[in-house]
């Protein structure tokens, strides 16, 4: 049997770009959710793995990006959040957490053929890296108050194109349990 992991998609962020007062609204309203998850998976002893935008600094690692989001003005948004010592980590430079990322290698080693992703942006990331996760054969799960939208109709329409087109189950956070892979 395969095992669960949670992807945490782009949440450690300073907010400085287009949009990000209208994304920074919709993180506010999901990140209870984001949290419990988290939560669940850790003490369910599920990876969590944050894959993250590198934001262009290409000479950053994880740590520095952290930092850095941790001293922009919406620090609340990512300490709660924030990776732990046991947390796995992978930057990337487009939407899909999949694109020329080493992610796909990862998740093979540690025999995770289903993935529950959580973050920003519903209509963007999220949605593209549902398609490639679909197109790699990875069972997804996306829970519909545990990831940040920019447009509420396009997010909508996102969560019924994973469900209908990527065979994604679309669930509230709470239903989601880690330890049946």
């Amino acid at each position: 049997m395969t095992k669960t992991a949670l992807v945490v998609i782009d949440m450690i962020n300073t907010y400085e770009h287009e949009d990000a007062e209208v994304l920074v609204d919709s993180v506010r309203e999901t990140l209870p959710a984001m949290r419990r998850l988290i939560g669940r998976a850790r003490e369910q002893g599920a990876d969590v793995i944050y894959v993250n935008d590198n934001f262009g600094r290409w000479r950053s690692h994880h740590d520095e990006l952290l930092d850095a989001a941790l001293r922009g003005p919406h620090a609340d948004l990512v300490e709660p959040i924030r990776p732990d010592e046991e947390s796995l980590f992978v930057v990337k430079a487009r939407h899909s957490i999949f694109y020329q990322t080493p992610l796909e290698y990862l998740l093979k080693q540690q025999d995770i053929g289903h993935i529950v992703m959580c973050g920003q942006v519903t209509e963007q990331c999220v949605l593209y890296s549902a398609l490639d996760a679909h197109i790699r054969h990875f069972r997804v799960t996306v829970p519909n108050d545990g990831v940040a939208h920019i447009h509420a109709d396009l997010a909508e329409a996102s969560f019924r194109m994973m469900q209908r087109n990527m065979n994604a189950d679309v669930v509230p956070t709470d239903e989601i349990d880690f330890s049946k892979g």
